[in-house]
Order: C-alpha cells, then sequence, then structure tokens
C-alpha cells in the first residue's frame, strides 16, 4: 500500500478504482462535467459539481467517464446514513504490530494524488459529515482531521464530482453546502436509441430481438413517469437469457417472467408481450 508522511504522521493511502464502466450516448453531459472541473486562470478554480438524478440513470458512469477521460486515477466513497466525518478524513486502525495507524480515506488520497472522487450518493449524508467537507468545497480546499490533528491541503489536480438520487430516502443537503457544489448537471432517462445502444454496450451477447423488447419496455415506463432504469433493463435482458439457456427456451418468452422477478408484478403493464 502506498503512504505519505504529513508533518512527521504516516497515512496509508486507499487505491485508486478501475470499473468496467463506459458512458454511452448524451455527449454533451460529458462536456458539461468537463467543463466545471476546467481551470482557466491561475486565479480560477474548479467547481465541485453535483449530479443528479434517478437511481439507474448512470450517475456514477458519468463521473468516472470524465475522470477517465482527464487521465486522472479515480476514487470512489460510497456515503451513507452512518458516514462519520472521519470516515471521510483519516481513520485510525490497529496495525500488525499492535499499534495505532491512519488510513486516508479515498477522498484524502484523492486529494494527495491529485485525483478525482466520486462521492456516490453523498444525500444520504448527515448535515455532520458535510460540514466537514465545508472548507474543501470552497477556495480553501482543504481538510481538517480531528484524529491527527492535520490539515490537509488538495494538489491542483484534486477534483470531485458528487452524485446525489431523487428517491425518498435520503436527507436534505444543507444549504451552505449546497451553493458549494455547483454547478448541478441533471440526468435524465436516455432516449429509445440511446438506451438501445447501452444495453447492446452491456450485454454484447444478447441478441436485437430481446434488446428491442426490452427498450420498448422501459420507453413506456418512461413515458408513465414510472422510476425503471437502464439499469432495470439490462437486468431483465441478462435474467431472460440466463434463464433460456437454462430451459433452452426463446430468451424473448421469458421476458415477462424476468420483468416480474426483476421490478414485481405491477411492471408488466408496460412490457409489450410478443
Amino acid at each position: 500500500m502506498k503512504k505519505t508522511v504529513i508533518d512527521d504522521i504516516t497515512l496509508t493511502l486507499a487505491s485508486p478504482v478501475t470499473l468496467p464502466l463506459k458512458w454511452v450516448g448524451q455527449e454533451e453531459l460529458l462536456t458539461q462535467l468537463l467543463a466545471a472541473w476546467m481551470v482557466i486562470d491561475e486565479r480560477d478554480i474548479p467547481f465541485n459539481p453535483r449530479l443528479i438524478g434517478k437511481p439507474g440513470v448512470g450517475k456514477t458512469t458519468l463521473g468516472y467517464a470524465a475522470a477517465t477521460r482527464l487521465g486522472r486515477p479515480v476514487y470512489l466513497f460510497q456515503a451513507t446514513m452512518d458516514t462519520r466525518p472521519e470516515d471521510l478524513i483519516i481513520s485510525p486502525v490497529i496495525g500488525p504490530d499492535g499499534k495505532i495507524q491512519y488510513a486516508a480515506s479515498s477522498l484524502v488520497s484523492a486529494m494527495l494524488t491529485g485525483g478525482v472522487l466520486i462521492l456516490d450518493e453523498g444525500n444520504r449524508m448527515s448535515e455532520k459529515s458535510w460540514a466537514s467537507l465545508a472548507p474543501l468545497l470552497d477556495d480553501r480546499r482543504y481538510v481538517e482531521s480531528i484524529v491527527t490533528g492535520l490539515r490537509i491541503p488538495a494538489e491542483p489536480g484534486f477534483r470531485i464530482v458528487v452524485t446525489m438520487n431523487e428517491d425518498a430516502s435520503t436527507f436534505e443537503v444543507p444549504e451552505y453546502i449546497h451553493s458549494r457544489l455547483q454547478p448541478q448537471i441533471y440526468i435524465d432517462f436516455p432516449q429509445a436509441d440511446e438506451e438501445l445502444l447501452i444495453l447492446k454496450e452491456n450485454l454484447p451477447f444478447s441478441t436485437s430481438r430481446i434488446l428491442k423488447y426490452v427498450v420498448d419496455f422501459l420507453q413506456r415506463a418512461h413515458a408513465a413517469d414510472e422510476a425503471y432504469s437502464v439499469r432495470d433493463g439490462i437486468n431483465i435482458a441478462r435474467y431472460a437469457l440466463k434463464m433460456m439457456h437454462a430451459q433452452g427456451t426463446d430468451a424473448v418468452e421469458l421476458l415477462p417472467l424476468a420483468v416480474e422477478r426483476v421490478l414485481g408484478d405491477e411492471a408488466l403493464e408496460y412490457l409489450n408481450t410478443p
């Protein structure tokens, strides 16, 4: 594991992630995110954008694609209701020799290496956790560790993006944090042609016939303002294909069962059964 020393305190850094994610379609959203991270003058600083949308529309994928487009190491932090300030910054751990060691979070590791941090589902965190990030999200660009007493500045190359789901199981983000998480980039459901491309990218072993039925199902659901996402469509098609191989039945005939098993009976009304 990589280590660094700050004011005689040794920190063990988290490792960047490599994910099998590829952004397909909606190139303008990628351009908007990259523009938010740009620095156009020595007096300029990057934005801290937030990506808003329903679960499964590709917010994390968009953040990862933008980071890899920059050629930066990518770090991921999954926020939860139990996330504490020390989880976000530095945590004490017991080393093999029984002594206390200090583990830098993925966020601090990204700060120190000039990487990109994707703070996933940020509106699941409490205000106390957000407060610990306030100085990082303005022109100060540092965090303070209560555990070690360190003030840790971000390298100039550091970038952050926060994803936020639109659902009921989230907290209201404090206004002083909202004002620091700009701009807001909204990700909606893809159009039918883009949705088909996404399905083909994730299910290259599927037939076009199956994917078109799934896209038709998703587009009907979108029109009815249902929250079913392309991720749900991928799971439906994948499950139908697996059952086809297990039973030797046409996968298209198994789509109603796959929809029921993945999303429940109420989703069947949006499937145009062949």
